[in-house]
């Protein structure tokens, strides 16, 4: 009998240890409560990941916590809101394999913004610029990523496109200008009511679809950080606005005084001599180039002259645009990985030759000859492409888009540049032609019209299409 109660009594004592122990082993709640796909995640009190095998997904949604955890047997179960008990399981327990990989898969995507993939590393570009994520890496050392990305280059493939970009945007630029010097006015008419509004179209797409988008992938690249300010990238563009328009008012404005000094000297010229000048003008200019002086600031009642002060301006406010961002073009070209350098290369010579027929379509219709004057802006953006590529493959294997000064860089050149084609494609293009009082659209018969809106339609598309790849 007393051997009998002390049995009793170990086994309860037992019991007691073991129930004790196994309290203790368990985690009260856990936290950190998330969803992945239609599975709930949390973390238990030992920093471990755990399924939570819910019969139905709370009203009030996925919670942050479950409390009151506790086992039955070998299973351990927590509460819900609702006083509902759920299963808890170790990640590594699931059932299925496919179901783990699907998890691992949908994680990957939640961390890092792109699907897993068998190669070493997760790679993505922002307008040319390749960001890779490491296979496994978490969000805390991603930045090991924002480093240079070794790679082999095919150099003689770069020096040999560098030559076709400059062909096809010599091809873009120059071909307006020497199309309107054919003999045939009604052709010539035609075909310059589509260039130019095609060519409006397409600057206005650069500026938001690509330009404003590049520069906002630029400053909201992981490896820059978190900014302050989050509406950084609209307010570079905004001061590039106001740089296009500071530098027209200022012209206009030195337009101005000149002609006032010039109108005063030709007053105080003798009778005479004011008669002879004004004789031999009549005789020595056509009739259509005899504009008063407010026509010559853009304000003329008549028609619509493209070859007024206001269009030299714009035009060259235009060009500084374009240089600006074009070199930034060629140089996040050449610096792309082979994998997507063909892909890049076509939508660059189509971007090249779009944009190069607007710019030359607004070169044309400025006076004078074409050399030299209008010879050296079509030349100058025919190579400034090419340049910046040269620069490309002379940084080729240090070059880190990545960088937070690079990025800073880039996406403040990207955002001014878009900026400044957002007033010249609005304001002295578009407004200029179809809505200001003058402009050549506003008065124009109907079969010019519709010519001239559905050039504009399809210049925005076609370049607005183009950004999905660049």
């Amino acid at each position: 009998m007393l051997i009998f109660r002390s049995f009793l009594i170990s086994v309860g004592i037992a019991g007691v240890y073991g129930q004790t122990a196994t309290t203790s082993a368990q985690t009260s709640s856990i936290t950190g409560c998330h969803s992945h796909g239609s599975d709930i995640y949390c973390i238990d009190g030992d920093g471990h990941e755990v399924l939570v095998s819910a019969t139905s997904t709370p009203t009030s949604g996925v919670p942050a916590q479950y409390t009151g955890c506790h086992s039955h047997g070998s299973e351990s179960y927590c509460m819900d809101a609702d006083g509902n008990d759920v299963l808890i399981q170790e990640e590594e327990t699931t059932t299925e394999s496919e179901t783990e990989s699907d998890h691992d898969h949908d994680h990957s995507e939640h961390v890092h913004g792109e699907s897993s993939s068998e190669t070493k590393t997760n790679c993505h570009f922002h307008a040319g610029v390749e960001h890779c994520v490491s296979e496994g890496e978490s969000e805390e050392d991603s930045h090991a990523s924002c480093g240079i990305q070794t790679r082999d280059y095919d150099v003689p493939l770069r020096i040999g496109t560098l030559f076709v970009v400059l062909v096809t945007s010599a091809i873009g630029v120059f071909a307006p200008i020497l199309l309107l010097k054919l003999p045939f006015a009604s052709i010539n008419g035609v075909v310059s009511t589509i260039i130019k509004q095609f060519g409006t179209g397409i600057i206005i797409a650069t500026a938001f679809v690509h330009l404003y988008t590049h520069a906002n992938l630029m400053f909201t690249n992981e490896c820059l950080g978190e900014l302050e300010y989050e509406a950084t990238t609209s307010a570079v563009v905004m001061a590039g606005i106001f740089l296009a328009f500071l530098l027209e008012f200022i012209g206009h404005r030195v337009v101005v005084a000149r002609n006032s000094k010039r109108n005063v000297s030709e007053a105080s010229a003798s009778p005479s001599e004011s008669l002879q000048t004004s004789q031999k003008g009549q005789f020595d200019h056509p009739q259509s180039q005899q504009q008063p002086t407010l026509a010559c600031l853009g304000h003329s009642h008549g028609p619509h002259d493209p070859t007024t002060p206001n269009s030299k301006f714009s035009v060259l406010v235009m060009e500084a645009g374009v240089l600006f961002h074009s070199i930034l073009i060629g140089l996040t070209l050449v610096v792309a990985g082979d994998s997507f350098y063909k892909t890049l290369l076509v939508v660059i010579v189509f971007h090249q030759f779009f944009e190069g027929l607007a710019l030359g379509a607004r070169i044309a219709t400025l006076p004078g000859a074409i050399f030299p004057s209008k010879a050296i802006m079509a030349t100058a953006y025919s190579l400034i492409t090419p340049i910046g590529m040269a620069i490309g493959l002379g940084v080729l294997h240090t070059f880190n888009g990545n960088s937070r000064n690079t990025l800073i860089a880039l996406g403040t050149l990207d955002a001014l540049s878009a900026g400044i084609l957002v007033w010249v494609g609005v304001v002295d293009m578009w407004a200029r032609d179809w809505v200001i009082e003058g402009g050549e659209m506003l008065n124009a018969h109907i079969g010019k019209v519709l010519t001239g809106g559905l050039s504009l339609v399809t210049g925005l598309v076609l370049m607005g299409l183009l950004g999905k790849w660049a």
